[in-house]
This record gives C-alpha cells, structure tokens and sequence, in this order.
C-alpha cells in the first residue's frame, strides 16, 4: 500500500522517475500525472514527448508548470498522484519570479489535503560544488529548503543512484 505521500530523489537520469510511476502504478488506482515542465526548445520538446509516449494513455496527464496546489484540490480518493518534478516546478517559480514561500506554503498545504497518495520527484541538488553565480546558488538553497520540507512530511523517502532505491525514511511497498 502506497503512504499518503513519498518523495523519490536523485540526481539527473537516475531513474527516480521510472521508481515513481511504479510506485502509482502498483496501487491500482486512476494514475494522474502532473507534469511540471515548460517546453522552451526542440530538446525539451524532445524529452517531453517521449515521456508521454513512455506512459502511454493509461495515465491522466496534467500539465501544470506553476499551480500545482490547485492540481491537487481536484484529486479523489479514487486517484494515485506523481508529481514531476519539483525541481522544475521550482525553476518555474524562480524564474517567473513568483513568490517562492506563499507557493510553497500553498504546495504543502495541499500535501496534507489531498484525497489521494501523492509521490513528488525531485532532484537532490546539494551534493555538487557550491555554484558560482547568485542565481544558481539562490535555486540550489530554495531546492534543498523544499526537499526538506516535503521530506518531513513524507512517510517514505527513498534516494535513487543508478537507478537502485535507497529507502531514507519509511518502507518501500
């Protein structure tokens, strides 16, 4: 049985991605996936739509690069959420210029309110060299204050390297 919520981290390519749609794919409820991604240029054009041809039509795909509390206000008990991914999410915020805490508050918040288990992707950015510019090093602090955050409200935080699990907290299903 999926908990309420589960956070997957990892770094670039390390298949936290495929973990968690296994882990809302094995609760046998409606999977919605709520994409976070912007599509700027024909790379992530690219990697966007082999991610949906990946899933397929079995899973309720939403797009939602910024609101993703109001996302989640919708979901019933009947549905198991994936979030992918907080780090672009995050991005998206940082460089519209939202404001990062009332948008952050309002995503955990709805953590806690939402019908359905919920498993959120993110990358774990603080295991590389400090950046060397303002903005980079503002996004790698927001990054880990976020993974943080939703890692304390979590019941199973698994870290995934080579795309083997480490389970942090909890117990994988």
């Amino acid at each position: 049985m999926l908990p309420k919520l589960s956070l997957v981290l990892g770094g670039a390519a390390s298949g936290k991605s495929a973990l968690a749609e296994d882990l809302v794919l094995n609760t046998q409820l409606n999977p919605v996936y709520v994409a976070t991604a912007q599509v700027f240029d024909d790379e992530m054009a690219q990697k966007v739509a082999r991610h949906r041809d990946q899933r397929g039509t079995l899973w309720d795909t939403i797009e939602e690069p910024i609101n993703v509390a109001s996302v989640l206000e919708r979901v019933t008990e009947d549905d198991a959420v994936l979030i992918d991914c907080a780090t672009l999410w995050l991005t998206n915020l940082i460089l519209g210029e939202h404001n990062l805490a009332k948008e952050s508050a309002a995503l955990l918040s709805a953590l806690d309110t939402c019908a359905g288990p919920i498993v959120i992707v993110s990358n774990e950015t603080g295991q590389g060299i400090v950046p060397d510019n303002a903005l980079a090093r503002r996004f790698r602090n927001a990054q880990g204050t976020l993974n943080q955050q939703i890692a304390a409200k979590a019941d199973l935080v698994v870290a995934v390297m080579a795309g083997l699990p480490m389970t942090l907290k909890g117990q994988l299903p």
